[in-house]
């Protein structure tokens, strides 16, 4: 059973940075991929980045490119999402979610396993 369990968020003001880690366990993690998704209210979940375990590749939503980078530590089984030059439309509750193979995928229903969230407030 894979377990994810996010950290890091909080209030930020725009303009600020912020990063937020991912714990996997329960599975062996060289392959797959990890993910961050985001829902803000009233709003449906959407992707923002992912990478995959095997071989760094990485994907990103248009809206944070050159803002936001997502990194791993194979030794931790820890996926982070470091954010900067945040803005008040990056509020929402931030979702960390992993797959077994090994396509990063920006669709939402791809991945298998996912964490309770984690809020990210961005103030004006």
């Amino acid at each position: 059973q894979v377990q994810l369990v996010e950290s890091g968020g909080g209030l930020v003001q725009a303009g600020g940075s912020l990063r937020l880690s991912c714990a996997a366990s329960g599975r062996t993690f060289s392959t797959g991929v990890m993910g961050w998704f985001r829902q803000a209210p009233g709003k449906e979940r959407e992707f923002v980045a992912a990478i995959s375990w095997r071989d760094d590749a990485t994907r990103y939503a248009d809206s944070v490119k050159g803002r936001f980078t997502i990194s791993k530590d194979n030794a931790k089984n820890t996926v982070y999402l470091q954010m900067n030059s945040l803005k008040p439309e990056d509020t929402a509750v931030y979702y960390c979610a992993a797959k077994t193979n090994n396509f990063v995928a920006t669709t939402a229903f791809s991945y298998g396993w996912w964490g309770q969230g984690t809020q990210l407030t961005v103030s004006s």
